[in-house]
């Protein structure tokens, strides 16, 4: 019986160190704003529990410019201690090289997705990254306020300053003097391409550069967009709102200082949470449009998705995390607790996703009005031309010369950028 027992107790050894050799220690960098860390965790102890992984959260900035720079640090380095990477939609073409091809171990779950995220994540028929969620920024209007004073929802950017205006001096007259009319991202960075491509496409001055790699910024149209948007400043937007980021933006608009905010799905949520002044109060509806010729509303197309880093030591357990970020169950989950749209077509008419948040079957609408930043066309040149044109857009915003004259010095450096070919 003793020798039994020493058998048993070697073989009950052994499996114990076949599950430790299959164990890693991963790591996943994430710039989620709000609660976005907090949920992530959540999901992570999930995957801890399936397969006795580890998973660090490295905690990034939530500028997405910083964060690609920090990426392009590391990954430039061969920075083997970050194993998965929270990307967004427009760096597919810009990473690839520094990314595993995860085709082959999603090969069964890309159907479910919109094709053309899983098309923005393929380079040169190599699968990038798998999508997490995806994004289309929407007019975050006080429902109650609105009803005060007798307006309808703003569908034109005109009608939105006069509206916005109007509110915002009768509220400082009745003793909220922090009231704004308008609150968005004006920081420069990346989050001000966002917004100004929006302006700009909604006047139907072109998306900075066309598909065919044509630079078509420096137009009548464009003109009038950044000249609008500018007017803003002072008026029915803060000074400040020159450094808002969203968040900055959220926190206006979530203590009650605020008719109307341009943000993204997640600020849905976090706006009818218990500590929010605003909870019940708000609802939203598509960007309004410009004026003239090819007016529209757009909304400039966002989205994370999770990548597999050539330099991770567990590759194949880095690429299980990737699938499990990406999966159904994390999405709908994601979807229902975090207000983040699903790539997962399936889950527009989930049941559950609709009766947590109505918000989200409704976010169709703005979803179709989704404009691509022009990633496509600029290529490994695209963070570049970002940067240029927020920059521009920066200083007319700032009253530092006229939108004519920044942008016709944009186009310049866009043409000297571009060189033979993007």
């Amino acid at each position: 019986m003793k020798m039994k027992s020493l058998i048993a107790a070697l073989l009950a050894s052994a499996t114990l160190g076949v599950v430790a050799a299959q164990a890693a220690d991963l790591a996943v960098v994430s710039g989620d704003t709000g609660n976005g860390l907090e949920f992530l965790r959540s999901q992570l102890d999930r995957f801890e529990q399936e397969t006795g992984n580890k998973v660090t959260i490295v905690p990034m900035p939530s500028s997405t410019t910083d964060q690609f720079g920090q990426y392009k640090l590391w990954l430039a380095a061969g920075n083997a201690d970050i194993d998965v990477y929270q990307t967004d939609v427009i760096w597919a073409p810009q990473l690839a090289d520094q990314f595993l091809d995860l085709a082959d171990a999603a090969k069964d779950v890309v159907g479910e997705h919109f094709p053309s995220i899983i098309e923005s994540q393929t380079v040169n028929g190599k699968l990038v990254a798998l999508p997490a969620f995806t994004d289309a920024p929407a007019l975050y209007y006080r429902k109650d306020l609105l009803d005060k004073y007798g307006k309808s929802v703003p569908k034109t950017w005109s009608e939105l300053a006069a509206t916005a205006k109007e509110v915002q001096d009768g509220e400082r007259a009745a003793g909220n003097a922090d009231m704004q009319g308008f609150v968005f991202q004006g920081n420069a960075y990346e989050g001000l391409t966002c917004d100004a491509l929006e302006w700009v496409k909604s006047y139907g001055g072109g998306q900075i550069i066309e598909a065919d790699g044509s630079i078509s910024i420096n137009n009548p149209q464009a003109v009038a967009a950044l000249e609008q948007a500018k007017s803003w400043i002072g008026t029915i937007a803060p000074q400040g709102v020159l450094s808002y980021q969203e968040e900055e933006s959220r926190g206006v608009w979530q203590l009650g200082n605020a008719v109307f905010m341009r943000n993204w799905p997640y600020a849905y949520q976090l706006g009818n949470g218990d500590d929010s002044a605003v909870k019940g109060k708000f609802d939203v509806a598509p960007l309004p449009a410009g004026e003239g010729e090819g007016a529209r509303s757009a909304a400039t197309l966002g989205g994370w998705n999770v990548a597999v880093s050539k330099y991770s030591k567990n590759p194949d357990e880095a690429i299980k995390l990737a699938l499990f970020l990406s999966s159904k169950d994390v999405q709908k989950e994601r979807a229902i607790k975090q207000s983040n749209l699903p790539t997962i077509v399936a889950l527009y008419d989930d049941a559950d996703i609709a009766e947590s948040q109505p918000i989200i079957p409704n976010w169709k609408e703005v979803f179709q009005n989704a404009v691509p930043r022009p990633s496509a066309p600029a290529k490994v040149k695209y963070n570049e031309v970002s940067s240029l044109f927020w920059s521009a857009v920066h200083e007319t915003l700032s009253g530092k010369g006229t939108a004519a004259e920044n942008l016709e010095l944009l186009e310049a450096k866009l043409t000297e950028l571009k060189g033979d070919a993007w």
